[in-house]
């Protein structure tokens, strides 16, 4: 009987041995971060994790609206199953609108002041991370019949231009290089986006206005840019970062690592945007 009772002994030690590897060996559960969660691949879906479903919000800086909403069309075709929804403004106004209870998953903000708004007060998870770059342009009508050169013919008296307010990104920026090049713009308008700004200029209610160069990229030729050496001095860093309050935080955090995929670079360098 003592080598029977040996055997049986033996096999139990494998059989508990078993068990105790399958258990070690499960995936972590979904959601899970630091360094034992899984990973994303290039086109932002996690590995080692069910694939994202459902649908999220996202709120972006008006800027980003011809490229997120391309993006957001990949994603969805990419993962069936889900449904991406926009929402663009101001990053200002989508700051107040997420403050006061705005339903939301993702927030894109076209600087870092804005985006800091909601990292400090705790509204957002995690670390945004920067995905792209941009600079100011002169936006004028096609052909430059005011002939702008640079940012001091702005001064001009008899030129209407426009401008983003303050608190709007593109109008911090807009502040940065008049001090850049010792100027002081006398704008007969401050929008609150800088869409608003290239409408403007589009239609012809302004001669002039500072915008983005991505915006003069993507007006499909209503618009001409003017570059001017002072843009430098105010270079925009867009960061993206998934809202505490978010319904969906793993498809919140699967797009927002898709923005920041080659893909979504690819999609960004199209438009103009910088590398970050």
């Amino acid at each position: 009987m003592k080598p029977l009772l040996r055997t049986s002994f033996t096999l139990a030690i494998i059989v508990a041995g078993l068990t105790l590897a399958a258990c070690t060996t499960q995936p972590a559960p979904s959601g899970a971060t630091g360094s034992g969660a899984t990973g994303t691949t290039a086109s932002g879906t996690a590995t080692g994790s069910a694939a994202p479903s459902g649908s999220i919000t996202v709120f972006a800086a008006a800027s980003l609206q011809r490229t997120f909403t391309e993006l957001g069309k990949r994603y969805e075709q990419q993962h069936p199953g889900t449904t991406i929804t926009f929402s663009f403004a101001g990053s200002s106004d989508l700051v107040s609108q997420i403050r006061n209870g705005a339903p939301a998953d993702v927030f894109a903000s076209a600087d870092e002041a804005n985006m800091a708004k909601l990292a400090t007060t705790d509204l957002a998870t995690g670390w945004p991370r920067a995905f792209a770059t941009n600079t100011l342009e002169i936006a004028v009508a096609p052909g430059n019949p005011e002939h702008v050169a640079d940012l001091r013919d702005l001064t001009a008296s008899d030129l209407q231009v426009v401008t983003c307010a303050a608190p709007v990104p593109c109008g911090a920026a807009t502040a940065k290089v008049e001090q850049a090049a010792g100027v002081e713009l006398h704008p007969v308008s401050e929008e609150q986006s800088v869409t608003d700004v290239l409408g403007k200029v589009e239609s012809g209610q302004a001669d002039a206005g500072l915008v983005y160069v991505t915006d003069v990229e993507g007006s499909g030729g209503k618009v001409e840019g003017v570059p001017f050496a002072e843009s430098s001095e105010a270079v925009n860093t867009y960061p993206i970062g998934v809202l505490k309050e978010s319904s969906n935080p793993s498809l919140a955090a699967s797009f927002a690592a898709y923005v920041r995929s080659d893909a979504g670079r690819e999609v960004l360098s199209h438009a103009g945007f910088g590398a970050p």
